[in-house]
């Protein structure tokens, strides 16, 4: 039996939904969802295991005012999928937006056991600030131009 018999695109969008204002996933939502031995990976940082995924979750939620998480596309083949997002985060009356794009492996009962996130974490950060974002966008344009 493969992860498709099980995961549905609605259970990953209800996943990757999160409206300001909403509370975060529960623990026990996350442990639902996610393998114990979940390998986490973004631009930032990498976790191994359920319980510094939490923490991961946990921390970023504690830095920010609020966080949105709107999906897009969810792509699924095998036990792979794909969630297009974006992501806003709330630091001190700022609002910071990051589109992004997902990759779960699930196993064979359906557990995401790898999560890989996708998106720019420089040029949303760093762009709306004074004397760095000019910077930034030049650093930007000289690899693109």
């Amino acid at each position: 039996m493969s992860s498709l018999d099980i995961v549905d695109i609605s259970q990953l969008r209800a996943l990757f939904t999160k409206p300001y204002g909403a509370p975060a996933p529960t623990e026990q939502q996350w442990r639902q969802a996610y393998s114990d031995d979940v390998v986490f990976e973004d631009p930032t940082q990498k976790q191994k295991g359920l319980n510094a995924y939490l923490a991961a979750q946990e921390g970023l939620l504690r830095r920010c005012d609020d966080v949105v998480l709107r999906p897009g596309a969810i792509a699924m083949d095998g036990n792979t999928a794909f969630v297009e997002w974006e992501m806003g985060l709330k630091i001190k009356g700022i609002e910071f937006i990051y589109p992004g794009t997902t990759r779960v492996l699930f196993n064979d009962a359906g557990l995401i056991v790898d999560h890989r996130d996708y998106f720019d974490f420089v040029g949303p950060t760093f762009a709306p600030v004074p004397v760095i974002g000019g910077f930034v966008r030049w650093l930007y344009k000289r690899f693109v131009d």
